[in-house]
């Protein structure tokens, strides 16, 4: 069962491929550090960067985002969120093993030993507690060339489809909002917009099945996006976007500032 289950996930992912250009495969985390441990998680912030370096070198996976969350449903729930992107479906759900990491951590740290290396790896683990993890898989992005760099803004939005009717929730993403996130990119309002589909879990009982990402370049383009309205839209594109949002819940949606990037 487990066998089947995984291969259906993977030819979903494959599905989505071909839907895209350039797809990408990410493992969003969502980490709660207590005030206590906040000085130990930000040595494994840094401890992490380097050996993630280590395996986008090693092409185990394409780069890596750690991202300070700014505003959200209950600050105590978590306070950051990481994205590691990998280059197939396969990649995203075989993940980095506890013993590649550390063998990448020996490389980041030469000058350290085997001991002295799992010592610090367990410690950094022990250090924030991972709140929630998703597997998604983009499949609809805007034509951007926006460049990402520390101090990006970023719109975590997280919706949860109707059991049963992706396809229309997916539909009115793609037909509806992208086109609207593009006109706002051009007039320089956004850096880009994506749309991401969770693979676990499925069922009625999952908190969302999918994730949007909006980006602005710094505060000043966010707010100016708040404050756009589009005046050219017509009663029919108005009543489009209208019957789009109630394909979906918007449970929560989440403002980070990306503290660190590797590619």
């Amino acid at each position: 069962m487990k066998k089947l289950s995984i291969t259906l996930i993977i030819v979903l992912f494959m599905l989505s491929w071909a839907q895209a250009q350039e797809p990408r495969y990410l493992v969003i985390e969502f980490i709660k550090v207590e005030t206590g441990q906040m000085y130990d998680f930000i040595e494994h912030k840094d401890f992490m960067g380097k050996v993630y370096q280590v395996a986008v070198n090693d092409k185990k996976i394409t780069g890596w985002d750690f991202w300070s969350l700014q505003s959200g449903a209950d600050s105590g729930e978590f306070q950051y969120i990481t994205i590691t992107y990998y280059k197939d479906p396969v990649s995203m759900m075989n993940g980095i093993s506890d013993d590649d990491l550390v063998k990448y951590a020996m490389i980041a740290y030469p000058h350290l030993g085997d001991k002295q290396i799992r010592d610090l790896y367990g410690r950094s683990l022990l250090s924030r507690d991972l709140a929630q993890r998703s597997y998604m898989a983009e499949i609809a992005t805007t034509k951007d060339n926006f460049k990402m760099s520390k101090g990006v803004l970023a719109s975590f939005d997280l919706m949860k489809a109707v059991e049963g009717r992706f396809d229309e929730y997916e539909k009115a993403e793609r037909e509806v909002f992208l086109p609207i996130h593009q006109k706002r990119i051009n007039r320089g309002l956004m850096g880009s917009w994506s749309l991401l589909r969770t693979a676990l879990p499925f069922g009625s009982e999952a908190k969302s099945t999918h994730l949007t990402i909006n980006l602005y370049k710094d505060y000043l383009q966010f707010f100016n996006a708040q404050e756009f309205e589009d005046l050219e839209s017509t009663a029919e594109q108005r009543a489009a976007e209208e019957k789009g949002l109630k394909s979906r819940d918007q449970k929560w949606v989440y403002l980070a500032t990306l503290e660190n990037l590797i590619r």
